[in-house]
């Protein structure tokens, strides 16, 4: 355990981009700020839980050197990367259909619940399907874990990241689950959706067209 606690120096810049990432605006973050602002805390927390899920099988995918195997065939990494595109897309077209929808003030209170089993895995398709997540981690464990470095090192760098990135995703969907998000959401309502549509957009079309 001291080994494995030397490395804090190293470890700590790794921290820090994490932190960078985590809190950064992406189609993890806007999709709990949505859905909390749409359909309350609840569903907020319950989205979180599944983008965490992605993120914590990037994180172990990472730690297991799973990226070499994505790298060495790939074919698997095109179509993981243009089946997330073709997801955030369809994200892109719900939200407009949002926006397109005129409904009263009423019905704008209180929104249409979405099952739990859909929104835990609307959280993690949106989060494992796209395939910069694992190489976002891999940059991090390769920052925090210098050559020769335990296996416990990087076992370290994800629990701490992990628990951070758990803190944050609940933290946001706490944040924007308040009545006064909602208030703003029912004033805003098209706007916040029209936005939604178009950062999904932008990003599908991003993922599809870059290259990884």
């Amino acid at each position: 355990m001291h080994e494995t606690l030397s490395y804090l120096p190293q470890i700590l810049p790794a921290y820090i981009a994490y932190i960078v990432a985590v809190i950064s605006p992406g189609p993890a973050i806007m999709a709990i700020v949505s859905t909390s602002m749409v359909h309350g805390r609840k569903a907020g927390m319950t989205i979180s839980l599944g983008i965490f899920a992605g993120s914590l099988t990037w994180a172990c995918a990472a730690a297991l050197g799973f990226a070499t195997i994505l790298n060495t065939y790939a074919v698997a990494l095109e179509i993981l990367k243009i089946f997330g595109g073709l997801y955030l897309l369809y994200l892109a077209y719900k939200a407009f259909k949002a926006v397109r929808a005129n409904p009263d003030i009423q019905q704008a209170t209180t929104p249409r619940n979405m099952s739990t089993r859909a929104l835990l895995l609307r959280g993690y398709g949106i989060h494992v399907t796209n395939p910069k997540a694992i190489f976002a981690w891999l940059a991090i464990i390769a920052l925090g874990m210098p050559q020769g470095a335990p296996a416990s090192v990087a076992g370290l760098i994800v629990g701490i990241c992990l628990t951070t990135g758990f803190i944050v995703f609940m933290g946001y969907a706490a944040l924007f689950s308040t009545p006064r998000a909602l208030k703003i959401y029912v004033s805003l309502r098209r706007w916040i959706e029209g936005a939604m549509a178009a950062f999904y957009c932008f990003a599908g079309l991003k993922l599809l067209t870059s290259r990884i």
